[in-house]
């Protein structure tokens, strides 16, 4: 049996998402044998998480300004949101450095085994942000998973009296892919959002 505080270490880290049993008592043995000023250094940090990381109240980031950044940035599109599942979604979006409008994180996707319904997602205020400033397009920018399908379905049909044109990012072969070792979905979602080559 390990000391009470270890015992207690483990069980606060196995409530991490993805931490299991193994994980958590090999993260507590580490932190036990880390130096001092390590260990310290982490507490520090969780400490100052919830006071210095907040929520943006327009688009629902995680940033350490109200409104955030980008919501502030005024190089920014206004007219065009993309609506992600997650603030690491957004992040994955900005690292392409290609997209140029604002954002909205739902906080997740539909997933009724998981107990997450369509009132647990900001749709409301997606709403809300689309009738109160002139948007033009949003792009669904959910993963292909069948909880980012089902979510992105919710999306569009919330946006379908609006006026606004909606949009769901491309499928298809990554750059460098081959043909040959693709499955039959992928493949068959090249060819459904397939363009036209411009001359």
């Amino acid at each position: 049996m390990y000391p009470r505080g270890l015992q207690t270490l483990m069980a606060a880290l196995g409530r991490l998402p993805g931490i299991g049993p193994k994980t958590a008592e090999r993260l507590a043995l580490y932190l036990v044998r880390a130096p001092a000023e390590e260990a310290r250094a982490l507490a520090r940090a969780i400490a100052r998480l919830k006071e210095e990381v907040a929520t943006c109240s327009r688009c629902f980031n995680l940033a350490e300004s109200d409104p955030c950044s980008i919501c502030a940035d005024p190089g920014r599109d206004p007219g065009l949101i993309a609506v992600v599942e997650t603030p690491a979604d957004l992040m994955a979006l900005e690292a392409a450095q290609s997209y140029r409008g604002r954002y909205h994180v739902l906080a997740g996707a539909l997933s009724p085994l998981d107990g997450v319904g369509p009132q647990h997602l900001r749709l409301g205020e997606l709403l809300a942000r689309v009738k109160a400033q002139p948007v033009r397009e949003v792009i669904i920018a959910t993963n292909p998973t069948v909880e980012g399908e089902a979510t992105a379905d919710l999306v569009a049909r919330a946006l379908a009296n609006t006026g606004v044109l909606v949009t769901r990012l491309g499928y298809g072969v990554p750059v460098g892919g081959d043909l040959k070792y693709m499955d039959g979905l992928t493949l068959s979602r090249s060819l459904a959002s397939r363009r036209k080559i411009e001359d």
